[in-house]
């Protein structure tokens, strides 16, 4: 029996209603799409900073000339 916690309590997933069932489809459908959009971030923030660290060597080689 597949079984769901919320709020440090357990629950048999099996005992949900329809209406439970689909709450349940849309809460694992919504971490499912978060956890994506959690690992898009993290590609923009190394771009970002590797965008930031290229800026700063390019403004470092300018102020030396």
């Amino acid at each position: 029996m597949p079984k769901i916690t919320i709020d440090d309590i357990e629950y048999n997933s099996e005992d949900l209603s329809d209406n439970g069932k689909a709450q349940l489809a849309s809460l694992q459908f919504l971490e499912v799409q978060m956890a994506r959009l959690n690992s898009e971030i993290a590609v923009y923030q190394t771009a970002r900073n590797s965008y930031a660290q290229a800026l700063k060597e390019e403004l470092d080689r300018s102020g030396s000339e």
